[in-house]
């Protein structure tokens, strides 16, 4: 249930004085009651089996025990996804980061507009009222459904080129990932005549020393972490977005997606799944690092709904295999397209996969390459998942509840169940409780009143 009033002022009391009890791994015990920064990590479709799946993939057969992962050691808790009545019980992106960033419930499609279509302050809008820096850093395009939702403000998740136009006014200081296809160079321009500096090309990330930054470096999604095993981009684009954001001395809010994870699980992928899965971890370590070295921070990681019913074991078999799938080299989609290319397909497939397919199997995926590449990708997947053993039970969303992850100052407030919107409604508790003055303040960066929001009412 949604918590009144953002949190009640006795459990914000009393969480804040159990320092103690904080899953605030590797920080020193003098870590203040109250973080002077948030960094909320979303693994978009990333329900429990994701994190099991993962667990066993990374897992080390040389040894008898099966290794923790970052989840296992941050794990707090568990979250409700469902939307607001009108959509049901099972959720879509929009409605659940609207959920995540506002402490709403909405219909399926919504970016932070109520059922009536009427906005809702988001976190990052009311982190901006009160001097602190903001920035996304996903693997989608920087307009889609997550960070639209913290940044933004449409009755459809669809209307991509209005979302695009509408970060003109959300002032934030960092926004990296892909979507150029959006972005076009009138609209650039204008991004540059308000100070940003624009990035096409993810080498030029490296030389940024100072906000305000908008880096686009796809057309839409980057690329299958799968298929740039080196490349390490959401990991990367994390530790600048937090070095770049780190430079205003009143904090900042930092929203980090891991999105391709739901895209590979609505393809039924696994192997892709865990790729991006491995490239999301990075980034939580990441954080966790800057958490080790700024003890001020507080970190909470959560996924807005699962994607697929993906299980491990299926078909009455009492088996998975995730080991195989560190043996695979590219995506399904990648392998398929490379092998309508060349003569030599079968040995290309069995490269690419690690294995070497049998003759019946062979058969199968010939058949499917006269029939294309789509048909082809579809015919890998499929011959992964037999292997391995992986179950699927829907191209789309499910119900069930996701995790709750949480390191840094106030992460005790996330232990135990929650709904979405308490996620939301215990982040917003915890912000600056006014703007700063002149006085006692220096180098803010600079702040605009969103477009069409009327926040400073509703400030806690």
């Amino acid at each position: 249930m949604k918590l009144s009033n953002f949190v009640s002022a006795t459990l914000v009391s009393l969480s804040l004085l159990s320092s103690a009890s904080y899953a605030n791994i590797g920080s020193p015990t003098d870590a203040p009651s109250r973080p002077k920064n948030i960094v909320i990590m979303v693994g978009d479709g990333m329900g429990p089996s994701y994190t099991a799946a993962y667990r066993y993939y990374q897992d080390n057969p040389s040894t008898q025990e099966v290794e923790q992962t970052v989840f296992d050691r941050l794990l707090v808790g568990s979250a409700s996804t469902y939307p607001a009545a009108v959509s049901g019980y099972v959720t879509d992106s929009a409605a659940a980061a609207t959920a995540l960033a506002t402490g709403v419930k909405s219909y399926n499609g919504a970016i932070s507009v109520d059922v009536d279509k009427r906005t809702i302050p988001t976190l990052m809008e009311l982190a901006k009222k009160r001097g602190m820096s903001t920035g996304v850093a996903v693997t989608a395009q920087i307009n889609h459904a997550t960070p639209a939702a913290f940044l933004s403000h449409n009755e459809s998740r669809r209307h991509y080129d209005a979302l695009a136009q509408s970060y003109l006014d959300t002032d934030a200081d960092v926004l990296l990932g892909g979507g150029q296809k959006y972005f076009p160079e009138t609209l650039l321009a204008k991004f540059t005549d308000k100070g940003y500096q624009y990035l096409s090309d993810f080498s030029q990330l490296a030389a940024v020393e100072q906000p305000k930054v908008i880096g686009l470096f796809a057309q839409v999604q980057l690329p299958w972490a799968i298929d740039e095993p080196d490349a390490q981009r959401l990991s990367t684009m994390t530790q600048k977005a937090l070095t770049l954001l780190s430079q205003n001395e009143q904090g900042f809010v930092l929203l980090v997606e891991g999105s391709l994870i739901d895209w590979a699980g609505h393809n039924n992928d696994i192997a892709t799944a865990m790729a991006e899965m491995h490239e999301f971890a990075n980034a939580i370590e990441v954080v966790e690092q800057y958490i080790r070295q700024n003890n001020d921070t507080l970190l909470v990681v959560t996924a807005d709904h699962d994607t697929g019913g993906l299980s491990i074991g299926a078909n009455g078999d009492y088996r998975w295999d995730g080991q195989l799938l560190k043996a695979v080299q590219a995506s399904p989609d990648a392998i398929a397209t490379s092998a309508i290319a060349v003569d030599d397909w079968q040995s290309h497939v069995a490269q690419q996969l690690g294995f070497t397919p049998t003759e019946d199997e062979a058969q199968q995926l010939s058949n499917a390459r006269m029939q294309g590449q789509k048909v082809l990708d579809g015919a890998i997947k499929t011959l992964i998942d037999a292997r391995t053993n992986t179950g699927w039970t829907s191209s789309g969303h499910t119900g069930v509840d996701v995790q709750v992850f949480a390191s840094g100052p106030a992460a005790s407030l996330f232990h135990g169940h929650q709904d979405n919107t308490d996620i939301a409604n215990k982040l917003i508790s915890l912000l600056p409780k006014k703007a700063p003055t002149a006085s006692n303040h220096s180098a803010p960066s600079k702040s605009v009143a969103p477009a069409k929001v009327e926040t400073e009412a509703l400030l806690p």
